[in-house]
């Protein structure tokens, strides 16, 4: 059975529950494992990555690569 499968046989009897407290375990469950998962994922910047980081964005700010958080707004806005 493929990933989309699972999904599917999982949202359905997902949809037949009715027991409120197992939707909050199954929901608190899902929380706790992506929270995880991205922790996993995380990696600290090195001193050196962390200063290379800096100087780029000193560059940036020096050389106009900057987007405001007007022009930002903007931006957003035009999504919809």
């Amino acid at each position: 059975m493929d990933i989309q499968t699972k999904k599917l046989h999982f949202i359905q009897e997902f949809l037949r529950l009715k027991d409120e407290n197992l939707i909050n375990k199954l929901n608190k469950l899902l929380k706790s494992e992506r929270k995880k998962k991205v922790e996993r994922e995380l990696k600290p910047f090195s001193q050196n990555e962390f200063n290379d980081l800096i100087d780029n964005s000193e560059s940036d700010s020096k050389n106009g690569r900057l987007t405001s958080a007007r022009e930002l707004k903007n931006e957003i806005d035009s999504w919809n």
